[in-house]
């Protein structure tokens, strides 16, 4: 018995301990890029009150291209899944850029995922997993969110996935 509570002195600080969701980013292996700048006439973001809503952002690669493709023809599910995983990293660097810590986000509320996809696809929630899979990773239960998840016909520059997001913070 007394083995068990020197133990559990030791190591239960280490579970308690909350991680920051720059430390699980880390934790991850991922960096994240520089806000990607507007590519037309408005900004990244607008705050109003305690929420701040984020323009759509696609899938930017670190080399500055973008993943493009409609998913169901020159992408498969899984390659939209990522390409969602990438536009996430991008949106968390402008939650970054505009709140200078990702801690002051009280609760991702809602995201509208947009695929560029084939008029016969139906599998854009499992694409907009790769978003939303990255959230919760990064912000736990702040990062569980209301979502929408629909096909376009095409998209800007002809990325595959573009998304807006509605972020609850507090200061």
């Amino acid at each position: 018995m007394k083995y068990i509570l020197i133990i559990a002195t030791i190591l239960l600080p280490h579970f308690l301990v909350a991680q920051t969701p720059e430390e699980k980013l880390a934790q991850m292996g991922i960096t994240l890029p520089e806000a990607p700048n507007p590519k037309a006439n408005y900004v990244n973001a607008v705050r109003t009150g305690n929420l701040l809503y984020l323009a759509g952002k696609g899938p930017t690669k670190p080399d500055g291209t973008f993943i493009t493709g409609k998913v169901g023809t020159e992408l498969t599910v899984e390659q939209g899944y990522e390409a969602a995983k990438l536009v996430a990293i991008n949106q968390i660097a402008v939650l970054k850029h505009e709140l200078g810590d990702l801690s002051k986000v009280k609760r991702i509320v809602k995201v509208l995922g947009m695929v560029n996809s084939t008029p016969d696809f139906v599998d854009h929630s499992k694409v907009m997993n790769g978003y939303s899979d990255m959230m919760v990773a990064v912000f736990g239960e702040k990062g569980k969110h209301a979502r929408s998840s629909v096909g376009m016909n095409s998209l800007p520059f002809g990325i595959a996935v573009e998304v807006e997001m509605i972020v609850e913070i507090e200061d």
